[in-house]
């Protein structure tokens, strides 16, 4: 083995260290920004050393309190359901077109890959799901329409192909074992990493997504609006009345527009940063095990 020379470790660990520097600086300049006054932001812009700090974007946040509860646990809610099921139908769906000895399986390998090149469309989506379907002003309008990807499909059956050994099956199979028990007692288990990883990233698009909302959800039914759109709809809220403001030549208040901006991505941001560190070593395990093979 080769023995990386010191001065060449000082090196490696210097470049570290400001790479990771550079990749703290944009969450620390969010978050300044943040708990600065609206007046600083408007007078210098942003910057890392405000003239004025201030809570007023988080104090405006605490106001409508009520209304981010509701949506924190519809966010949690759906978050959680969206990407268990998501995680059984890409799984059940990988694990059927990576047998060789499934008949139908050239069939269904090209069902999902015609999603990939070819879409119905957001009008063709939509009239299936409120008009078919029935899931206008539904839970399950912000769960189904993401609820399975064929990519991810696509990288599990690499995943179950190339790092699942055939003769375990086989052996499980002589003992008389069922697919659906080899499906949930051997499978699964050793597919950790690459469930965690697409699991990470199918909880990140459901916790961030506003846009089914916006699409599927009237304000007759606010009250299933998730956490991500009630944010976007607080800061429209905010952006009009200071237009009105600007409009009138009011100088009442000044409502915090840029600093309320930046708490919001706090906001989400931070059960993202609580959960990577926790899922780290699968995610990058997954995807190197998960990735495309010729």
């Amino acid at each position: 083995m080769k023995i990386i020379r010191s001065r060449t470790n000082v090196i490696i660990s210097i470049l570290a260290i400001f790479i990771a520097v550079l990749t703290l600086l944009p969450i620390v300049f969010v978050f300044v920004i943040s708990i600065s006054s609206e007046q600083s932001i408007v007078k210098g812009g942003y910057t890392f050393l405000p003239e004025e700090f201030s809570l007023e974007a988080y104090k405006y946040l605490a106001s409508n309190m009520d209304v981010i509860g509701k949506a924190f646990f519809i966010s949690t809610f759906i978050t959680a359901v969206g990407t268990i099921l998501s995680l059984w139908l890409i799984s059940t769906m990988a694990f059927a077109i990576s047998r060789s000895d499934f008949r139908l399986q050239k069939l269904y390998s090209l069902i999902v890959l015609i999603p990939m090149f070819f879409s119905g469309g957001l009008v063709a989506s939509y009239v299936v799901n409120t008009q078919f379907l029935n899931l206008k002003n539904t839970v399950l309008a912000l769960i189904l329409p993401g609820a399975c990807s064929s990519w991810y499909i696509l990288v599990m059956r690499t995943y179950f192909k190339h790092n699942i050994p055939e003769e375990l099956l086989d052996a499980a199979r002589s003992d008389g074992a069922t697919t659906f028990r080899l499906f949930l007692q051997i499978i699964l288990p050793l597919s950790k990493p690459i469930m965690v990883t697409i699991g990470i990233f199918e909880a990140f698009a459901y916790w961030n997504s506003w846009y089914y909302a916006m699409l599927y959800i009237s304000r007759e039914h606010s009250e299933l609006y998730p956490l991500q759109y009630v944010l976007y709809s607080i800061q429209k809220n905010i952006e009009l009345v200071s237009f009105n403001d600007r409009i009138s030549g009011a100088v009442i208040r000044q409502t915090p527009t840029e600093s309320f901006r930046m708490a919001v991505v706090v906001i989400i941001t931070i059960p993202i940063l609580i959960a990577y560190p926790l899922l780290q070593k699968y995610l990058e395990k997954g995807i190197f095990a998960g990735g495309l093979k010729g």
